[in-house]
């Protein structure tokens, strides 16, 4: 699987983000684009990855908001943060608190 990972990388000059994808053939994946209003910077289970809570339309965790897990590997530099906006695409998975997120294969962001 392709993982990708472009801070700064915009559609645009103006607002935008580049859009994520889902790689062929994962029936899980979706894609998601919004503005993060919550950022985890520092996970308490230690393994270095980061979570963006974002405004989302098709609100994949609650109506209307979506989280997204973010591996150390894929973690943008600097991380960004509330306002800022982000794409990401990965498979649906199960958080610890029971929430549903995507698991990032693919982020972009735009600030």
């Amino acid at each position: 699987m392709i993982e990708r990972s472009a801070a700064g990388d915009r559609e645009n000059a103006g607002e935008g983000v580049a859009r994520s994808h889902c790689p062929p053939g994962l029936p899980s994946c979706r894609s998601t684009e919004g503005r993060i209003i919550f950022v985890e910077r520092v996970d308490p289970d230690g393994d270095g990855d980061a979570h963006f809570v974002i405004v989302d339309p098709r609100g994949i965790t609650a109506p209307g908001l979506t989280a997204i897990d973010v591996r150390k590997g894929l973690r943008p530099h600097p991380l960004p943060g509330p306002g800022d906006l982000v794409s990401a695409a990965g498979p649906v998975q199960t958080g610890t608190f029971g929430q549903s997120q995507i698991h990032a294969l693919e982020l972009y962001v735009g600030r």
